[in-house]
């Protein structure tokens, strides 16, 4: 956007940025023509667990992120001109006719899906779905929750939308689901980017639960309710952007990306790269890879690796028995480990579950045929080594993969996300990959929910020139960024 362009409105946006571990609400704001983010207000999330199941505390999470609007209206006295709101794929919320929430949304590691995958592949192999739909068949996928639902006797024609765009509905928006959210479903044409409406059909569902597709960027509303009487929200427009976390995080990229790959890295691991068309082989789907559509309007072509989940279930279980720990501490105490019993597997199935992970690791490594690590006081950096140098090897790995399904050949790694800041993971990654690992931005997806806003006010969504206008956007943003530590 040109100078001139700025200055005709100079009203703050508020980037939402759901987390499986907190919720962020961050204001940009114009000082001297320059755009300048400060995030205002975080809110600790996590699944609850009840009746033996798991779910996200949706009342806290909306809670939380009204107090942080409140802060944003008290610290934007020039008005505020939109939100966005990005978070994390496949979990919903299903509706009643009155458009309120039927009850808290599961979480995806609940393991109600295990039983619905099975019960969905009887009617659609996974292969099938992996060369309609481009998505990478996860039990986490919306589509096995649904059945996952239509098993415990809920109504297939309720209503639904994905988290990050049902708090825009919840804010006063239509019902939509956002192209990139959408494409994480399991559900949607890879090539048409529409619902998948042959697929949708085999497995039980109906399409007339499911919310219209928009492109990122889109207008999907205006601020209604008791928010509107603080006059920053006055005239205030909803936006979805990419409401993919991932998505957004890649759109904070203001490089060209051919030759780089990405890790977006927090509580997973997505190991990447974007690309023109999507690739739907036996090979890419054997070898854990799937496509989501990208702000681009390409694909993020990645695979789910394990990720600090690992090392946060540890420090909870270490801390409940009052070994209370500074990440950043441990981190360091981490780089003095020389040698470790082994590596492991992070991606074995028992590790993506809750509870008990120093216990998990410790039979991962015997199933490695490595030592095991005692469980006491002084023997955690041990621990987190082991995590960062697996870690490091599975994207490693990844990426060998990645090269040969692309065909492209990678001259650098960027990193994304809290494992930016993590110079031990950092250069563990550098060793087992042999290519030099560059920082991106800390808070990708928020300066990707930034850039994809900011742009909606120059070029339409979905066209062309929308993709540069986010690139220019993100590069202005990303201009004052830290370099790595």
């Amino acid at each position: 956007m040109s100078n001139e362009a700025t200055s005709f409105d100079k009203r703050a946006h508020v980037a939402i940025d759901l987390g499986a571990e907190s919720c962020r609400v961050s204001l940009l704001q114009w000082r001297n023509e320059e755009p300048e983010v400060t995030m205002l207000h975080r809110v600790p999330n996590g699944p609850v667990e009840d009746i033996g199941h798991l779910y996200w505390p949706l009342n806290r999470i909306l809670s939380g992120v009204e107090e942080g609007l409140r802060k944003a209206a008290d610290a934007a006295p020039e008005g505020i001109a939109s939100i966005g709101v990005d978070g994390w794929a496949v979990d919903y919320v299903r509706l009643s006719e009155d458009g309120k929430p039927v009850s808290a949304p599961f979480c995806y590691r609940d393991e109600r899906t295990v039983s619905a995958k099975t019960e969905a592949e009887t009617r659609v192999n996974a292969g099938e779905m992996f060369r309609r739909t481009g998505a990478q068949p996860l039990r986490i996928n919306t589509a096995y929750q649904l059945i996952a639902d239509l098993l415990a006797g809920n109504e297939r024609e309720t209503p639904w939308v994905l988290l990050p765009e049902y708090v825009l509905h919840w804010l006063g928006g239509r019902r939509v689901a956002e192209y990139t959210n959408a494409t994480h479903t399991g559900l949607v044409n890879v090539e048409s980017g529409d619902w998948c409406e042959r697929t949708i059909e085999l497995l039980g569902l109906s399409l007339a639960a499911v919310p219209e597709i928009v492109p990122s960027g889109s207008v999907v509303g205006k601020l209604s309710g008791a928010l509107t009487s603080l006059p920053a929200f006055a005239s205030t427009e909803l936006i979805a952007p990419a409401c993919h976390d991932t998505a957004s995080a890649i759109a904070s990229i203001d490089e060209p990306i051919e030759h780089t790959a990405y890790i977006v890295s927090g509580t997973w691991s997505l190991v990447g790269t974007v690309i023109e068309k999507p690739v739907c082989s036996t090979e890419a789907q054997q070898a854990g890879f799937t496509n989501q559509g990208a702000v681009s309007g390409g694909y993020c072509f990645h695979r789910n690796v394990n990720g600090m989940w690992m090392l946060k279930q540890c420090m909870e279980h270490w801390a409940a028995e009052g070994r209370v720990l500074d990440i950043a501490e441990l981190i360091a105490q981490a780089g003095n480990v020389d040698p470790i019993p082994g590596l492991i597997d992070v991606d074995l199935p028992e590790l993506l579950l809750a509870g008990n992970m120093s216990a998990r690791i410790n039979e991962a490594l015997r199933l490695a045929g490595s030592n095991t690590i005692d469980d006491s006081a002084g023997h955690e950096p041990i621990f987190a080594r082991v995590i960062f140098a697996s870690l490091a090897h599975g994207y490693a790995n990844t990426l060998r993969n990645l090269e040969s399904l692309t065909g492209r050949t990678f001259e650098q790694i960027m990193i994304l996300g809290g494992g930016s800041r993590n110079a031990l993971l950092r250069k563990l990654t550098e060793k087992s990959t042999g290519l030099p690992v560059i920082c991106g931005e800390v808070e990708g997806s928020t300066i990707g929910n930034f850039a994809v806003q900011l742009a909606t006010r120059e070029a339409q969504p979905g066209t062309p020139g929308f993709a540069g206008s986010v690139r220019r956007w993100a590069h202005r943003l990303g201009s004052h960024k830290e370099a790595c530590a």
